[in-house]
């Protein structure tokens, strides 16, 4: 895995060029956001330590075996550390795959492999985690968020955009890499979450899978015209 900062608050963390996690800064130690693919425990904790902070908080933007891998193995190292998830995926964590009333009946995709550790708390639209605020996007999956950070404008997407090959919505997969679109459950959600997220009008988009994007704009106008075609 590799380590690079890209703000004096953030440090992504990438499996295979592809994959990443993030490291946040906060005043009492460091939100991880996602866990990556399993087996990446070490090196997760291994850039923390070069960062001088512990790992306090792992926030998830959502319940899929590529953004959760690690989870089990880093709760097990990291006692007392508090996991966030938001409500909705807490249940994809215990592979509870039934679908709530009104949501569309489009079949869930992806792997979901569950983990063994319990959230310690749950999140929704508009609540905070340290400097970042919780957006709710669903449509990957039925509970994904993403997070902002008010700080500086960076927008954690999880698995919304992908910027392998250039920025991408998973409403529709693009030819480059169209692994996380395949995996999306709702496309029609999944292109309503990617408006919400360009309103915010990033600084930059740090997302799931390929490299961190400044100025994201107008790529991201140009993604959603393209999942609209």
């Amino acid at each position: 895995m590799t380590a690079s900062s890209f703000t004096p608050n953030a440090t992504r963390v990438g499996r295979f060029g592809v994959v990443n996690a993030y490291l946040v800064r906060e005043d009492d130690g460091l939100t991880l956001v996602d866990t990556t693919v399993p087996g990446s425990a070490k090196a997760i904790m291994n850039a923390a330590a070069g960062l001088g902070q512990p790992i306090t908080r792992i926030a998830l933007t959502h319940a899929h075996g590529d953004h959760i891998g690690s989870l089990d193995a880093l709760a097990a190292a990291l006692p007392g550390v508090e996991v966030i998830i938001s409500a909705r995926d807490a249940r994809l964590l215990h592979k509870d795959r039934s679908m709530d009333p009104g949501e569309p009946a489009d079949k869930l995709r992806g792997s979901y492999p569950g983990a063994k550790t319990e959230p310690t708390r749950t999140v929704v639209h508009g609540d905070r985690i340290g400097s970042l605020e919780v957006i709710a996007t669903p449509g990957h999956t039925p509970g994904h968020l993403a997070l902002l950070d008010t700080r500086d404008g960076t927008v954690f997407c999880g698995d919304v955009f992908t910027t392998v090959g250039g920025v991408a919505t998973t409403a529709r997969p693009p030819w480059r890499f169209p692994f996380a679109a395949i995996a999306t459950w709702s496309r029609a959600v999944e292109r309503d979450s990617a408006r919400t997220l360009r309103a915010l009008d990033p600084s930059r988009l740090a997302p799931g899978h390929g490299q961190v994007v400044d100025a994201p704009g107008p790529a991201m106008d140009a993604a959603i015209a393209r999942a609209a075609g």
